[in-house]
């Protein structure tokens, strides 16, 4: 399969915009009467936030690697990652990508190469950055847990402080694209994720909607009921998640 890059500027944006964007592409590619594309020419489109969209999906061709061989030879993973703006990627987004290449090998039958669009067709993309990626073999980004704002409880572990996590969970949900307010939401969402109670793809550090909602199954789950599964952290159902999920709560 080969990996893409937009080629043209883009700017970071919050993740309940990249939805819209990838229609745009689409829009565009079908607006495309020299092409003749027949639906966006990706696979899979990934954004910055690890979220991975689908475009022609397994077993079909793509229409973004150049010419008929290399279309029908390879399938085509693009990131939401432009030449000017935004050119980095972020862990998410490599994350992302792999999330792509392993549901395209399990799911449509890919083989273990990965290249860029240049490889085999004269082109700058995916660009420097991505391509340096490409090259070292794909691999995940290390996984680090994020810094805890109150330092490391025993053993390292990191430490969610309840007071500033409450008022997150106040805060967050009306200031959707904001900054995060509080880092210590990160390392709560990923321990509802590793309960299969929120998707990964919204666990942004944002104590919004989603969180809430995914914090008020563990509520139930834990035993509570009617207002005391609000969604809100309390002490008891926060050190349960702490206890099962790696981390400590100061109060």
């Amino acid at each position: 399969m080969k990996v893409h890059y937009l080629g043209t500027a883009y700017t970071s944006r919050p993740h309940e915009q990249c939805a819209a964007y990838v229609r745009q592409i689409r829009a565009s590619h079908l607006a495309n009467r020299k092409e003749g594309y027949v639906d966006v020419a990706y696979n899979f489109l990934v954004c910055e936030h690890r979220g991975v969209f689908e475009g022609r999906g397994v077993h079909k061709r793509t229409g973004a690697n150049g010419t008929a061989a290399l279309n029908t030879q390879d399938y085509a993973v693009c990131a939401l990652l432009g030449s000017s703006g935004l050119t980095k990627p972020s862990d998410d987004m490599l994350h992302g990508i792999r999330d792509a290449i392993e549901e395209l090998r399990e799911h449509g039958g890919a083989g273990k190469w990965v290249g860029g669009h240049k490889d085999g067709h004269p082109t700058s993309c995916p660009g420097d950055a991505l391509y340096d990626w490409v090259q070292r073999g794909a691999p995940r980004p290390a996984v680090t847990p994020p810094p805890p704002a109150s330092g490391s409880g025993s053993g390292g572990k990191p430490v969610v402080d309840l007071s500033r996590l409450i008022a997150a969970a106040k805060a967050d949900p009306p200031k959707r694209g904001t900054p995060v307010s509080y880092y210590g939401v990160k390392t709560v969402e990923s321990a509802l994720v590793a309960e299969g109670l929120l998707a990964r793809e919204v666990a942004d550090g944002h104590y919004g909607t989603a969180t809430v909602l995914a914090y008020a199954a563990w509520q139930r789950r834990c035993g509570y009921k009617g207002g005391d599964a609000d969604g809100k952290p309390g002490p008891a159902s926060l050190e349960k998640l702490a206890k099962k999920r790696g981390f400590t709560v100061a109060p």
